[in-house]
């Protein structure tokens, strides 16, 4: 989501400049600053970024220079006094009379001077300045689709690896079942002797069944099996819709079945495939905050 576009134009002696920002965020969030005489428009150009823009903290800055019959300026007489006033009232009486006016800080005060034909201004400005609005996004646009082919190539690895993993544990898992059985018999067989007795097969079998049900994870991995086509399609380029926040619901619940393969599996290559997994799974976390 991160991007930069501008885009400038001149009309009737004035230029207009538009530039916009656009980095990471969950949400849309839009900053707009335009020159005082054309505030009126903040909330028309923040709705045109918006319809462009779906994610992201975005800035969009406005600069006009005026020429020609619109740049003359006047004199606010009753701003002008106001803030006199307001100057003067915050010193001590004793400083009031020795006081100086720096008329330059003066000017500067918002609505000193004034623009003659704001309303013209305005009405002038807002199609130039919501087609640069446009032509901006456009380059924003651009800049955002190349760092998505490059985060997308990087969520396909990531996926691949997923993949792996969970195809080595679906492979061992039964695996581990046959290894706890082993263990089991000759753990038993060994206490056993000491006392010259042996284990009862039925025993034994009881045992492991107890064992593998608590240790099936076939459930967790089917259900992973399923988030995992689903994160595939969501990448796809043939995927029109945006995919960010599908991608962190789906993160979490890949992570939420991972964990609970972790819980029940007590055996050392799975529980390294599922250290393999959840890396996998943060990377796609951290990198679905990037997307649209």
């Amino acid at each position: 989501m991160t991007g930069f576009g501008a885009a400038t134009a001149d009309a009737e002696g004035c230029r207009f400049s538009v530039e916009i920002k656009s980095v990471n965020n969950r949400f849309f969030k839009a900053t707009v600053r335009v020159p005082e005489e054309m505030s009126t428009l903040e909330t028309e150009l923040e709705a045109a970024v918006a319809r462009r823009l779906g994610r992201g903290s975005v800035m969009l800055l406005v600069r006009f220079v005026p020429g020609g019959s619109v740049a003359a300026v006047e004199v606010n007489p009753e701003a002008a006094r106001t803030a006199l006033t307001a100057l003067l009232a915050a010193l001590p009486a004793e400083l009031r009379d020795r006081a100086t006016v720096d008329l330059g800080a003066l000017l500067a005060v918002p609505g000193v001077l004034r623009t003659d034909g704001v309303e013209q201004i305005v009405e002038m400005a807002r199609p130039i300045l919501l087609k640069l609005t446009d032509e901006a996004c456009d380059r924003v646009l651009i800049m955002r689709a190349r760092e998505g082919e490059s985060i997308a190539r990087e969520l396909v690895k990531f996926g691949e690896s997923i993949r792996a993993s969970l195809a080595t544990i679906a492979e061992r898992a039964p695996q581990a079942t046959s290894n706890y059985q082993d263990r089991l018999r000759t753990r038993m067989n060994s206490l056993l002797a000491e006392v010259g007795a042996t284990a009862a097969e039925q025993d034994l079998l009881r045992e492991v069944a107890v064992f593998a049900e608590r240790s099936d994870v076939a459930e967790e991995v089917s259900r992973l099996s399923g988030h995992l086509l689903q994160f595939e399609q969501v990448i796809s380029p043939k995927h029109a819709e945006p995919a960010g926040r599908t991608l962190d619901f789906l993160s979490q619940e890949m992570l939420r079945e991972a964990n609970t393969i972790a819980s029940k599996s007590q055996d050392v290559e799975i529980a390294r495939r599922v250290v393999e997994m959840k890396t996998a799974i943060d990377r796609i976390k951290e990198q679905a905050a990037n997307a649209e």
